[in-house]
């Protein structure tokens, strides 16, 4: 029985209180909200709306991108569907055990995420995929509720904003952990931020990154929360938090 206050969302791994996701018509950021609007009278078949988190309700890992993209998520509806980047972050979910099945590029491909959640800082898709500073900013409050909610125990910011409004929704502030491909931070409730470059076309065209280094920075959160595991068993002492480190 749920509680007051949540709703029931099976294809996305149970129930999840109403606040960490923003209405269908949600008009915060009028700038957005006309955005979906015209791209609605262009597109009426596509999802044209706030894009809803993906996976498991109480993920290991929660993978915070950036925005919805155009021909991506705000067209189907599923965060990193239908873009460049899912292409290479689903399949690296398979890879690592995060994720089962094939990813299709299709809400209906039967792909599941286990342990795992996708969403984004930014719920709506932003005008040449840029949203502004008090954009982001109006948006954090779906983050932190979403982030309450799930309770990961590591979180994968793709990109510095990615990175920076996981900071100010754990009410941390920007300078205290400082943005770097590889990185993973501790923070002071147990959990870590890793980071990596965002999944983009532009930065796996440019060659900024490659599937070798996002691969690499799966590799780091798995020795890390490998670790964490084994410290937290009984009979040994859990490792103090440290400052930031490459894996």
């Amino acid at each position: 029985m749920r509680r007051p206050g949540e709703r029931a969302d099976a294809a996305r791994g149970g129930p999840l209180p109403v606040p960490a996701e923003p209405p269908a018509g949600c008009a915060l950021c009028p700038r957005l909200a006309a955005f979906r609007a015209e791209n609605r009278r262009a597109h009426p078949d596509w999802h044209n709306s706030p894009v809803r988190s993906f996976g498991s309700a109480r993920p290991e890992l929660l993978i915070v991108g950036l925005a919805p993209g155009l021909k991506g998520a705000n067209r189907t509806g599923r965060p990193f569907t239908g873009d460049y980047a899912g292409a290479l972050l689903y399949p690296t979910l398979v890879r690592f055990g995060y994720a089962r099945g094939t990813y299709g590029a299709d809400p209906a491909d039967g792909l599941a995420l286990t342990g795992c959640r996708v969403t984004n800082a930014v719920r709506c898709v932003p005008p040449a995929n840029r949203p502004t500073g008090p954009e982001a900013a109006t948006c954090r409050r779906f983050l932190a509720a979403e982030i309450a909610a799930t309770r990961p125990r590591a979180i994968l910011a793709l990109g510095a904003i990615a990175h920076d409004s996981v900071l100010a929704a754990l009410g941390l502030r920007r300078n205290s952990r400082r943005f770097a491909h590889g990185a993973i931070h501790e923070l002071a409730d147990g959990r870590v931020l890793a980071d990596s470059y965002h999944c983009s076309r532009y930065n796996l065209n440019t060659g900024r990154l490659t599937e070798a280094m996002f691969a690499a920075v799966f590799e780091g959160l798995r020795r890390r929360l490998s670790r964490r595991r084994g410290a937290a068993a009984p009979g040994r002492a859990r490792r103090p938090p440290g400052s930031a480190t490459q894996p």
